[in-house]
């Protein structure tokens, strides 16, 4: 049985974010493309992380004939394409479009929506949230207004087992037994039909578009929201027409459980049939990985914010223990002894002109000893970082990083990071 990580301690909702957003959000996108140091980069939103097998054979051959020929996996489980040569960005739409990846140009950076990975597959959660988040993706396509949401607002959808309801989200949606799901937007929580979730989910980012404008410091996410600026969240949900009941914010402690770690690399039963989850070491595939998830035709694969894969669709033990093997030789993380199980890391150099280091090149691999897991920055801005509790690895310049805020130089490195694991925060 596929199982989460123990809680890490909650996170309280922040609102000391208040900043002044003078300019445009410039988020990268499927369109408009981040130009770095090595080459373009390309961020396609994939709602919930479900791809069609067309489509993962699509972005395989992208990498390989556009690009730099991996994919990497981003912490929202969305896909970034790097290295991509000057000018090939009318060929890399043209081909996302054929396959249903870019459903709207004008709304493909608002697609932020994490799910609950194994929702619908191991019996475990109280809704299948995978609904709702192809409900809520055609809803956001279809409204206008949501095209001006920031590219960085985040809907999550949980099943109820509190795996991505701690991921930070703007608009959380977490399922209850008996057909009823908990909105919660900053610091104000609704009691709402399951049947209207997804209707939910999009007036409480009607709501704090609204709010946004209204503050005119051009705030991106509702933490950025000043103070005393609250979504004015019961009259949208009125308006839509949308029945919601006050729900007292921290009543309920699941609504700010920690941050699990997601699905354990294994496999899984499920009331109809097998499913197996796997890892991407630091968040990276090459073309070849990418192409062995390939999933029977008319199957899926489901990308999760932990950098990992989900692959449904086994009849058997037996197939999906073989597929399972058949990952392991090409390089995944599929059990919690790996040695890349739990080690994160940015993009580094020499991709990012930001980054003070290589740090995929320095991220040691093992040694964690089940303990927390470990995340390596190139710089203070700690682009991708996990939620909740984890081993801070920033780069500070020539030899030397900062392990957890203590400088640490590059001989003492891996022991301080071994070290720091095995102590929870």
């Amino acid at each position: 049985m596929l199982a989460a990580m123990p809680p890490t301690p909650p996170t309280p909702p922040d609102r000391g974010e208040t900043r002044i957003r003078d300019r445009g959000d410039a988020c990268p996108g499927a369109l408009r493309l981040h130009t770095a140091d090595d080459g373009g980069l390309a961020r396609l939103r994939v709602p919930a992380g479900v791809l069609t097998a067309r489509q993962v054979d699509v972005l395989a051959a992208s990498a390989e004939a556009l690009g730099d020929g991996a994919l990497s996996i981003t912490s929202r489980g969305n896909v970034e394409l790097r290295g991509l040569g000057e000018g090939c960005g009318a060929e890399l739409a043209a081909l996302l479009r054929k396959t249903g990846l870019l459903p709207s140009d004008s709304h493909e950076r608002v697609r932020n929506v994490v799910a609950s990975p194994l929702a619908g597959l191991d019996g475990l959660g109280c809704a299948d949230v995978q609904l709702w988040a192809r409900e809520l993706d055609e809803l956001l396509c279809a409204s206008d207004w949501a095209a001006g949401l920031s590219g960085r607002f985040l809907f999550a959808l949980d099943d109820g087992r509190g795996d991505v309801a701690g991921l930070g989200a703007d608009v959380t949606l977490l399922a209850e037994p008996g057909g009823a799901a908990v909105l919660r937007v900053g610091p104000q929580a609704f009691r709402v039909r399951t049947a209207d979730a997804p209707r939910a989910a999009l007036a409480a980012a009607e709501a704090f578009l609204a709010a946004a404008n209204a503050a005119g410091t051009g705030a991106w996410r509702v933490r950025e929201l000043p103070a005393g600026r609250d979504v004015a969240l019961g009259a949208y949900l009125e308006a839509a027409g949308v029945a919601a009941e006050l729900f007292p914010f921290g009543a309920r402690p699941a609504l700010e459980d920690g941050h699990p770690a997601g699905p354990l690399p294994g496999v899984a039963q499920g009331a109809e049939g097998w499913a197996l989850s796997v890892g991407a070491p630091l968040g990276r595939l090459t073309v070849r990985q990418v192409r062995a998830l390939l999933p029977a035709p008319g199957g899926e694969v489901r990308l999760t914010p932990w950098r990992g894969v989900v692959v449904p669709g086994f009849a058997d033990r037996d197939a999906a223990d073989a597929r399972l093997a058949a990952l392991t030789r090409a390089g995944f993380v599929t059990g919690p002894d790996s040695a890349w199980y739990g080690v994160g890391a940015c993009t580094g150099r020499p991709g990012c002109a930001k980054s003070l280091s290589d740090v995929r090149a320095d991220a040691a691999p093992g040694g964690r000893g089940g303990g927390l897991p470990v995340y390596w920055s190139g710089c203070e801005r700690r682009c991708g970082h996990p939620h909740g509790a984890y081993v801070d690895v920033v780069a500070t310049g020539g030899d030397r990083y900062e392990v957890n805020g203590s400088p640490v130089t590059r001989t003492a490195l891996a022991d301080a990071v071994t070290a720091a694991s095995r102590t929870r925060k």
